[in-house]
């Protein structure tokens, strides 16, 4: 595969070279209605569709020059060591709350003769309870019945890749995700980052250890000196705080932590659901928040200090002192008219995935804002979106970049 070193991310804009993905797969058709808010969905996708549609998508860049990873070959690769294997599968099956011994001999014995391809596939698509017929009872937890159709719950959130990590400069926060059922998802990267050739020995600004959630979602690098995180449904404030100071304690070049603090909502799950950046000076936005909208500086002082400051003044006033900016371009969601922006907001259309200065891809389902953009002379790289848009998140919710050229 690829020799260089792996994660290199100091924008939002510049040319995209390296992308992350996970197609969906089997984990979607084991979303059930009875069970769909602890899967954190609002409704069930189709999954053929969806998959159509996410080869769009991975086309679409791939046509533009970006290389696209898989996070399931990619596994697939680090599984090949049957050491790693049997400590993943055993680290697997704790996150997924197996901890009972007959239950969890007869899941070693059903992924034991699987392909490592095949068994991070089936890690992902859950197993029902029906796939395993011999479990020899060997505690109270194995014989108590239990209607819950599943031994292990499918991951269907997967698509998302924004959130289990996020790539900051040269390294990345492995993250903790405020939801129990999405935190089997960060294992992965923490076994991608421990054990692929390719990928170990990066530094981390943040561990899934910690206690305080982040999600990628919320972490947007808008330049080598500036990072923007949300402080959201999703990320707290210490989760922040700490990775700030890892970072500006670091030899990478970044300055200044922005901290967002928007709505603690579902629809403005992710700072990038209701912002994101397109261009050196532009800005998709969802007007919804910008009145409600406070931001703080974390600055490193001198020495070991970190200085907290309100910023008190509007957004663009922000984003042009610390971009270092003569002028900065606010495209709002719907065209700016509120009906519109709350429907697209709803299917992301602030989401947007820049993959060169000024060039972003987005669901052709948010045809206004996606007018809007034009108008403000973005070029805009459309794909459908008839399925993928129920899970809640659009194209930057779906894609982690690798590398991106500098600007």
């Amino acid at each position: 595969m690829h020799s260089k070193p792996s994660i290199h991310v100091k924008n939002e804009v510049g040319n995209l070279k390296r992308v992350l993905l996970h197609r969906p797969g089997g984990e979607i058709e084991n979303i059930v209605p009875d069970y769909l808010r602890r899967l954190l969905f609002d409704e069930i996708a189709y999954l053929k569709q969806a998959q159509k549609e996410h080869d769009q998508f991975a086309q679409i860049m791939r046509n533009e020059g970006v290389e696209v990873l898989y996070l399931t070959d990619l596994m697939a690769e680090v599984l090949r060591d049957r050491t790693v294997r049997k400590q993943f599968l055993m680290d697997f099956m704790e996150e997924g709350k197996i901890t009972t011994p007959g239950l969890q001999d007869a899941l070693q014995e059903y992924f034991d003769p699987m392909e490592p391809k095949k068994m991070i596939e089936k890690c992902i698509e859950g197993v029902r309870k029906e796939e395993l017929k011999h479990i020899k009872p060997k505690a109270l937890g194995d014989m108590v019945k239990n209607p819950y159709p599943f031994y292990l719950d499918p991951i269907p959130n997967l698509y998302f890749q924004r959130d289990p990590f996020a790539s900051i400069g040269n390294g990345i926060s492995l993250n903790v995700m405020s939801s129990t059922t999405r935190n089997r998802e960060t294992l992965f990267a923490k076994y991608l980052f421990d054990h692929h050739p390719n990928f170990k020995g990066v530094p981390r600004w943040y561990n899934r250890d910690k206690t305080h959630p982040i999600e990628g979602g919320d972490i947007l690098v808008l330049s080598d000196r500036i990072v923007a995180i949300g402080i959201s449904e999703r990320t707290d404030p210490i989760a922040i705080e700490k990775v700030s100071e890892n970072l500006l304690r670091s030899d990478e070049p970044f300055e200044v932590v922005l901290a967002f603090d928007i709505p603690k909502t579902r629809a403005y799950m992710h700072l990038d659901t209701v912002f994101t950046m397109v261009d050196f000076d532009k800005f998709t936005i969802y007007p919804g928040i910008e009145s409600p909208l406070d931001v703080y500086s974390i600055k490193r002082k001198r020495g070991d200090a970190f200085h907290i400051t309100y910023e008190a003044s509007k957004l663009e006033n922000i984003l042009k002192k610390y971009l270092n900016l003569p002028a900065v371009q606010l495209i709002r969601c719907g065209d700016g008219d509120y009906i519109a922006a709350g429907r697209e907001q709803w299917s992301d259309g602030s989401n947007t995935l820049a993959i060169a200065p000024g060039k972003v891809v987005c669901y052709d389902r948010n045809y206004i804002t996606n007018e809007a953009l034009r108008k403000n002379h973005v070029e805009v790289l459309e794909f459908d979106s008839y399925e993928l848009s129920r899970g809640r998140g659009g194209p930057r919710c779906m894609s982690m970049p690798l590398l991106r050229d500098d600007i």
